[in-house]
């Protein structure tokens, strides 16, 4: 859907000349450079400090939508991004419309996302004279305004040419690999300039993968005849599944992944051990006690908290092999740890390992152990009382997303998403999304309308209470007839904040809140919902879920006595910083 509209004041028909849809607006150039860049949405909330290059942008073919609150904006761009595999960009107001998307930023950065955030910015004439919503470079961080911990790039422009540069830098940025998250500030000046045509882009570049040299791969190779090696995949390993599976099943190699890694390895495959970290599985610590290796395959996971707790246990005995596009996530998590870092993507690195491999008859010389039988998951039957227990649910959405549908599961910070990690079993890669690294409630929550619009998918959002509280789209997603379900773990408390303060010795301090009548609240902005309160009413509810032609949300009420499975890990983790810090 797009929001042009020349019938409307602002948008091509207000008397001037940077408003008329023919004219080359600063908004219009820049819009029309982020088409050329591969840019199809745009994700915000207006106001006067960027209306003129928001009138500019509805000349183009970017689609924009116009959400209810800036941290929306952000989460669902990042979804977008990531589920489209484009550039998306973000457009905000100067003062709170700028302040209120710097969350989503930090887990734009971290979740790899390609992301241009445009803000309005005072012009320099207006400056320290009390200007409505002040915003610029003078009296806010600098870090806004220039590249470091927030921002790949970030500017506050004030002409054509330094315009004209930014454009060239993100186009460049945007070719790698990874994600690229950059700002520009534009003040009103510039927004409403006449530019003579079009921005320069810069030629088209080729990427080219460089395959790791021969010398790295029989290194690899050889560190890999330990029968007790194994592979461990994060999230960077995606692209690559197909040739992991090839070489993994023809070596015989066991299989851990991260939490944002499910599915690039079949869950229900006879070498999957496990997944680590958050909601973990504890088959994949029993094996990594049973048979410690000596050497660990890390692709695409910079092995942060959310994937190893920082605990040692699960390290080999000598020493990671350690694949990334990136170096900087070469020992960054056990800087202490003997290491072979091989700066590669996934797929250009198995790929020389399986050529290498057959040409030398490699598999057929490894000799690993035989594999142990995995349980199978346990079967729950429907109790009759009220409160449904998470595994229950989890086996629901298993029955009925994961394996009944094609939808993307989206699993939100907290107790949600610990849940999901453990006992959700995906087979392919690109139907599950959790963003834990910055673990930021609402994002999912906000996200989730992000990659329904851009992927044009059913999205199923698995959320807490809490998180649907703190931030949601429900009335944007019935404005653009968004295809997103809301599975509402509604248990009246910040459940992981409950247990957790308990299993720390603490009574729980403010984690309890009236229950909401999540239902009630969807159908008084348009979307259709239906209540749970027993597991036996669990499973239609999620088939009149999944067939809805709109937004829908499923209030699971969920029994609160039930911990999350990560709390132990994440109690044993807090321990340890504890004590490293002279706790």
């Amino acid at each position: 859907m797009t929001t042009q509209n020349t019938d409307v004041v602002g948008w091509g028909r207000a008397g001037a000349a940077w408003a008329e849809p023919a004219a080359w607006s600063c908004g219009r150039a820049l819009s029309e450079a982020l088409v050329a860049l591969g840019v199809r949405q745009a994700f915000g909330l207006l106001g006067g400090g960027i209306a003129p290059f928001a009138a500019g942008l509805a000349a183009t073919a970017i689609e924009f939508f116009h959400l209810r609150h800036e941290a929306g904006a952000g989460f669902a761009a990042i979804e977008a991004s990531l589920i489209s595999g484009r550039p998306t960009l973000a457009v905000v107001t100067t003062g709170p419309g700028l302040i209120n998307i710097l969350n989503p930023l930090f887990a734009a950065r971290l979740d790899g996302a390609r992301l241009l955030l445009i803000s309005g910015a005072t012009p320099a004439h207006q400056r320290g004279r009390g200007a409505v919503q002040e915003t610029g470079p003078h009296n806010l961080p600098s870090e806004l305004y220039r590249p470091g911990c927030l921002f790949d790039d970030a500017a506050l422009v004030e002409s054509p040419e330094e315009l004209a540069a930014f454009v060239q830098r993100l186009a460049r940025g945007w070719a790698r690999p990874e994600g690229w998250v950059a700002h520009l500030a534009l003040p009103m000046g510039l927004q409403t300039r006449i530019l003579p045509g079009p921005l320069p882009l810069p030629p088209r570049s080729e990427l080219r993968r460089a395959a790791p040299s021969a010398e790295t791969v029989d290194a690899c190779l050889d560190a890999l005849r330990d029968p007790d090696a194994l592979v461990w995949l994060g999230s960077g390993a995606q692209e690559a599944s197909a040739v992991i599976r090839r070489f993994v099943e023809a070596a015989r190699l066991p299989v851990l992944c991260s939490p944002r890694g499910k599915g690039i390895f079949p869950e229900a495959h006879p070498l999957f051990v496990g997944v680590t970290g958050a909601g973990g599985s504890p088959a994949a610590r029993q094996h990594l006690a049973r048979r410690r290796p000596r050497h660990s395959l890390v692709v695409g996971s910079r092995l942060s908290e959310v994937t190893t707790f920082l605990s040692p246990e699960l390290l080999p005995s000598e020493g990671l092999l350690h694949v990334d596009r990136d170096p900087r996530a070469f020992g960054a998590a056990f800087p202490g740890v003997a290491c072979l870092g091989i700066v590669s993507d996934a797929q250009t690195f198995f790929a020389a390992l399986e050529a290498r491999a057959l040409e030398t008859g490699w598999f057929a010389r490894r000799a690993p152990p035989p594999l142990l039988p995995a349980a199978p998951p346990p079967t729950l039957h429907p109790r009759p009382d009220e409160g449904v227990r998470p595994a229950f649910l989890m086996a629901a959405l298993q029955s009925q997303v994961v394996e009944g549908s094609e939808a993307l599961l989206l699993a939100e910070a907290g107790t949600s998403f610990t849940w999901c990690n453990a006992l959700l079993r995906f087979a392919t890669p690109g139907r599950y999304r959790t963003s834990p690294a910055w673990g930021s409630m609402g994002h999912v929550t906000t996200g989730a309308l992000g990659a329904a619009l851009a992927g044009r998918r059913k999205v199923v959002a698995v959320v807490g209470d809490g998180a649907m509280l703190m931030n949601n789209e429900i009335n944007a997603a019935v404005q653009y007839r968004a295809l997103v379900v809301w599975v509402v773990l509604n248990d009246a408390q910040l459940g992981l904040n409950e247990h957790g303060m308990t299993a720390l010795g603490m009574a729980p301090v403010e984690t309890q809140m009236p229950r909401t009548d999540f239902v009630a609240f969807a159908r008084s902005q348009g979307a259709a919902g239906r209540a749970v309160h027993s597991e036996g009413a669990l499973e239609d509810a999620l088939v009149e879920a999944m067939a809805a032609t709109g937004p829908f949300v499923v209030d699971v009420q969920i029994d609160p006595t039930v911990p999350s499975p990560v709390v132990a890990d994440r109690v044993s983790s807090l321990r340890r910083q504890s004590q490293g810090a002279g706790g």
